[in-house]
């Protein structure tokens, strides 16, 4: 068990649930903020080329490196906190919206209508990844990953889950009668 399934199970479990699945972003999200690093390095060598190394050259990139680094700080942290965690229970979908805004839904898997994933693009292809949704029978009626590793793998394993918590569930409603 990984660390971060660990800390889940200590925090948020409920009696009797386990982790089954923790799925987190591709991390070919996080080649493209080194391109957008890259993208700040170039910046820096045209301001340099334009105001010299003087006190304009260097006060401009201090103040462009403060905002970007901060830019990337924000763009990596929300990426790096979204994520679907599997129970044997229910989907916990944990969502990174902007720096201080975080959406969480949660669905018992007995709510699950559909599970849809969805490859498009070379680079999806290549690097196999994708956009995972989660449609169910409550109010907010989609769940859904963008950059997804292994999309389609991650929606089969999870409608096997789904499978396994309504036959476990008929089993018990049966032996009840």
């Amino acid at each position: 068990m990984t660390k971060l399934e660990e800390k889940l199970k200590i925090e948020n479990m409920r009696p009797g649930e386990e982790v089954l699945k923790v799925v987190k972003r591709h991390w070919i999200v996080f080649v493209m903020l080194g391109l957008y690093f890259l993208l700040g390095l170039i910046i820096t060598i045209i301001i340099y080329w334009i105001f010299g190394f003087g006190v304009w050259g260097n006060l401009i990139n201090i103040v462009i490196w403060l905002f970007f680094s901060l830019f990337l700080f924000v763009e990596w942290l929300n990426h790096e906190l979204d994520m679907y965690v599997i129970t044997n229970n229910r989907i916990i979908g944990i969502e990174q919206i902007a720096f201080l805004n975080r959406a969480v839904s949660e669905c018992n898997l007995g709510q699950i209508q559909e599970v849809n994933s969805k490859t498009s693009g070379l680079l999806a292809n290549i690097f196999n990844y994708g956009v995972l949704s989660i449609q169910t029978a409550g109010n907010k009626t989609t769940l859904k990953m963008t950059f997804c590793p292994d999309a389609i793998q991650t929606s089969r394993k999870i409608l096997n889950i789904v499978d396994n918590y309504r036959d476990e569930k008929n089993i018990k409603e049966n032996k009840e009668y």
